[in-house]
C-alpha cells in the first residue's frame, strides 16, 4: 500500500490539503496517509500526530519566544515522518514550519517524494529563497500563475493549479432562515482562524459594530470561525451584550452565509479570495505587534497586503491596516461603501477580472494528478 504524509501548520492549510486528499480519495482508495493536520483532514478520516496549535505561532516576535520549541516539535515530526517511511511527504503552506520538516527529510531519506503546496511568496520578500527549495523539492504547486517564472528560473519542477477555494462549491443550499431571524441583512466577518488574531481584532470589531448598531438597524453580525475558536467569539460576543451578532464554524453554513451577505470584513488573508469568489464587496484589516510590523515593512517589497490588490497593483479592494485598523476607521470606510453601491458594483467587477486568472476550475484534480502520478 503506498502511503502520503500531509503536513501542514494552521488551518487555512488544513483546508486545502483536504480539497486534494479528498480528490485523491476518490480515485485511489488503497493509500494510507498520517497527518499534521486541522478539523478537515481530520473529517476524512485522517489522523493528525497532534494539535495544530501547538506550531501555529503568529509573528516574528512569537517565533523567537517559541523558537526551541518550535525547533523540537521539527524535530519530532521528521522522525515521526521516516518512521511512517511515505512514498510522498505532501508538505502545504507554513513554509517557516513545513519547508523546514520537508528539508531535514529529504536529507534523511532522499527517496520520499517531497511535493509542496502553496509556494512561499518569494515576489513579496526573501526572493533569494527559490534557490534553497531545488535541493530538497521535488515539485512545487502553484495557486497564481505569476509564480511560475520564479521556478522555471531556478529549474524547479512546478504547476500551476489555479486555488482550489476557488472551484465551484457543491451546489446543496442550507437553510439559515433559523440562524438570522426578523428578515435581517447579512454583514459576515473573518477575525482570523488563530488565536493570537482574535485577540487582537475582536475588541475593535465589537466596537466597530456598537458603531454600526446607531445607524443601521436591521443589519446581523455573523463572525466566521474554527471550530477551536467558535465558542470563545461566542462568549465573548454575551459578553459585550451584542445581540445581533452570532459566530459559526460550520463550512456548509459559513459558504451560505458568506453568499448571502451584503458586506464582508476580513483580516487579509486567504478568506479575501472566497469572498470575492462569492461577488460579495469587503473591506480589509490587520494588526500585529509594532515590532512584527517593522520588520514585515523593512523586507516586503509589494505595496498591498491583499492578493487581490498585489495582483492588480491597485487598491481594488480597501485596506485598513495597523494604525488605520479601529473601530471609528473601519466604520467610516464601511459606512461609506454601504452608501455607494455603484463603488460596491465596481469593486466586485474588478475583483472578478482578477480572480479570473487564478481560477482552473480543476484545481483539486490538477493538484491530485500530480501526488498520484508521483507515487
Amino acid at each position: 500500500m503506498k502511503k502520503i504524509f500531509i503536513l501542514t501548520g494552521e488551518p487555512s492549510g488544513d483546508k486545502l490539503a483536504s480539497k486534494v486528499i479528498s480528490e485523491i480519495k476518490n480515485k485511489r482508495p488503497d493509500i494510507e496517509y498520517l497527518s499534521i493536520g486541522g478539523e478537515h483532514l481530520n473529517s476524512l478520516g485522517i489522523r493528525s500526530l497532534y494539535d495544530l496549535k501547538e506550531i501555529t505561532y503568529l509573528g516574528f516576535t512569537k517565533v523567537l519566544l517559541n523558537i526551541f520549541k518550535i525547533k523540537s516539535k521539527i524535530n519530532q515530526t521528521v522522525k515521526e515522518i521516516l518512521k511512517f517511511k511515505p512514498d510522498i511527504l505532501f508538505s502545504v503552506d507554513s513554509p517557516d514550519f513545513t519547508l523546514r520538516v520537508a528539508k531535514e527529510v529529504k536529507k534523511r531519506d532522499p527517496n520520499i517524494k517531497t511535493i509542496h503546496f502553496v509556494a512561499p511568496q518569494v515576489w513579496v520578500w526573501r526572493e533569494h529563497r527559490v534557490k534553497q527549495l531545488k535541493s530538497f523539492l521535488d515539485h512545487v504547486l502553484l495557486l497564481f500563475p505569476f509564480e511560475k517564472k520564479y521556478f522555471d528560473k531556478e529549474g524547479i519542477k512546478s504547476t500551476f493549479t489555479g486555488h482550489p477555494l476557488l472551484e465551484d462549491q457543491s451546489k446543496s443550499k442550507v437553510d439559515i432562515s433559523k440562524i438570522i431571524k426578523d428578515n435581517k441583512k447579512i454583514f459576515s466577518i473573518y477575525p482570523g482562524s488563530r488565536l493570537s488574531e482574535i485577540n487582537i481584532l475582536t475588541p475593535i470589531l465589537f466596537e466597530f459594530v456598537k458603531k454600526m448598531n446607531v445607524k443601521y438597524k436591521d443589519l446581523f453580525f455573523v463572525f466566521h470561525s474554527t471550530s477551536e475558536h467558535v465558542q470563545l467569539i461566542q462568549n465573548l460576543l454575551l459578553k459585550k451584550g451584542l445581540k445581533n451578532c452570532g459566530a459559526i464554524s460550520d463550512e456548509k453554513i459559513k459558504s451560505q452565509i458568506l453568499k448571502s451577505s451584503i458586506f464582508a470584513l476580513a483580516k487579509s488573508g486567504t478568506i479575501s479570495l472566497e469572498i470575492s469568489n462569492a461577488k460579495i464587496p469587503s473591506l480589509i484589516i490587520y494588526r500585529m505587534g509594532v515590532i512584527n510590523f517593522l520588520i514585515v515593512k523593512m523586507l516586503v517589497k509589494v505595496k498591498f497586503a491583499n492578493i487581490i490588490n498585489i495582483a492588480a497593483n491597485e487598491e481594488i479592494i480597501p485596506e485598513l491596516l495597523q494604525s488605520k485598523c479601529n473601530p471609528t476607521n473601519i466604520y467610516n470606510t464601511v459606512d461609506k461603501l454601504l452608501s455607494d453601491t455603484s463603488i460596491l458594483d465596481k469593486q466586485v467587477s474588478k475583483t472578478q477580472e482578477i480572480i479570473r486568472h487564478f481560477k482552473t476550475e480543476k484545481s483539486s484534480e490538477i493538484a491530485s494528478s500530480v501526488l498520484i502520478n508521483s507515487l
